[in-house]
């Protein structure tokens, strides 16, 4: 059988013993494929599952295998242009071999790609979500990706010209002020990106401000051109990473890590309220847990007799605050209430303090809560906020014609 297909081939004309060697090759190419495909992917997948779980299972990965089994169709082209063509001209040999060896090379920068997916992928999951927040890998994985194709892109090109990939670096030397221009963001964006990682100045779920960008939210992403930020109304602003670095940015992380979330709200008092503490006030207010130390430091001369009503409502404050369990009475946490400028709109009385908790709606709840109260408290102490009086008689009242028209 053997002999009569040889016999038949030998009769062939040489356009047709060309197609036959190159439709074999075809076969051959395929069939080494699919068995890198089912058979040899299958095998190394079962000894992959059988090792313990570590750096074997990233690089032994189904989609590394994959890309690396999509290159073998083009290895036997390669290898089989020069060694079964025995009728195809020289000249077409040479290109198919090049063409061959481009699309190696092109399989095997998919396989360096989904190889640095995977190593990114794993580097997460080793220590759960802190790794990706702390420790993000991903600027380096974006990096090394983009530096496998241009050398990849690189080495296609000089492959299927049939020249030195040197020759083309040396070319590419030349360009190198074009070069610079085109990359100038992607290079100062990695620069950034590692000053930001190595100094901890931004990690995925900080919380941050950044004005001239229209940002304020939660990083949900950092990659190597751009930071994602997620702002409260929950729309998507990209900020080019090295911005982060030649413009200034708030970082709320530091208040979550204290434990505390700081009050600065200051109750404008109206200064015709103001006035020396009557002997009624003082009955009505000597009982009040808050103030025991203020009217003992009258008692003890620390307090001047004729202190103010504004005063005495100055220490219940300050007293009201101190036992309050929401207020955070650490090592930093200060607690302050002192009166600020006198200003055309009243005299603010300043709360200074923290809450001892930082999530947003606890907080709100608790500021509202202080607030209300001693909005509440005022009148006792012969106080009342200051609000902007209007003329009501310039209103204009608005009269209802029920008339058809």
């Amino acid at each position: 059988m053997l002999d009569l297909l040889w016999t038949t081939y030998q009769d062939l004309q040489p356009w047709a013993k060309m197609a036959v060697e190159l439709l074999a090759l075809a076969v051959l190419a395929s069939l080494a494929g699919l068995v890198a495909r089912l058979l040899v992917l299958r095998a190394v997948r079962a000894w992959r599952l059988a090792l313990p779980q570590g750096w074997a299972h990233v690089v032994l990965h189904d989609d590394v295998l994959l890309r690396l089994a999509q290159a073998v169709p083009s290895v036997v082209v390669q290898l089989g242009a020069r060694g079964l063509l025995q009728q195809v001209p020289p000249l077409v040999q040479q290109g198919l071999g090049n063409l061959a060896a481009a699309f190696t090379i092109y399989h095997l920068v998919r396989a360096v790609t989904a190889l640095l997916t995977q190593l990114n992928e794993a580097h997460d999951a080793h220590d759960g979500p802190k790794a990706s927040q702390t420790r993000s890998i991903k600027s380096y994985v974006q990096l090394g990706k983009l530096i496998a194709w241009v050398v990849g892109l690189l080495l296609i090109v000089a492959t299927v010209l049939d020249r030195s990939p040197l020759l083309l670096l040396s070319g590419l030397g030349a360009m190198s002020a074009v070069l610079m221009l085109v990359f100038k963001d992607t290079i100062l964006s990695f620069v950034a990106g590692v000053q930001l990682a190595s100094n901890d100045m931004l990690r995925v779920g900080d919380w941050i401000e950044m004005p001239k960008e229209n940002a304020d939210g939660a990083v949900i992403e950092i990659n190597l051109n751009t930071i994602k930020v997620q702002n409260w109304d929950k729309t998507i602003t990209s900020i080019p990473t090295w911005k982060l670095m030649s413009e200034s940015f708030k970082n709320w992380r530091g208040m979550f890590e204290s434990g505390g979330r700081r009050i600065m709200r200051a109750l404008h008092l109206d200064a015709a309220t103001v006035q020396q503490l009557t002997e009624r006030q003082r009955a009505s207010l000597k009982d009040v847990p808050a103030l025991q130390t203020f009217f003992q430091g009258q008692a003890d001369g620390t307090v001047p007799a004729t202190a103010t009503n504004l005063a005495a409502f100055q220490a219940y404050v300050r007293g009201y605050l101190n036992a309050h369990p929401g207020i955070a009475k650490g090592p930093g946490m200060t607690l302050m209430v002192r009166l600020r400028e006198p200003t055309a709109m009243g005299i603010p009385l300043q709360l200074y303090c923290f809450t001892a908790s930082t999530v947003w709606v606890e907080y709100e709840a608790l500021q509202d809560e202080v607030f209300d109260h001693l909005i509440g408290v005022l009148p006792q102490f012969g106080l009342a906020l200051y609000q902007r009086s209007s003329d009501s008689g310039s209103r204009v009242s608005v009269k209802t014609d029920n008339r058809a028209p």
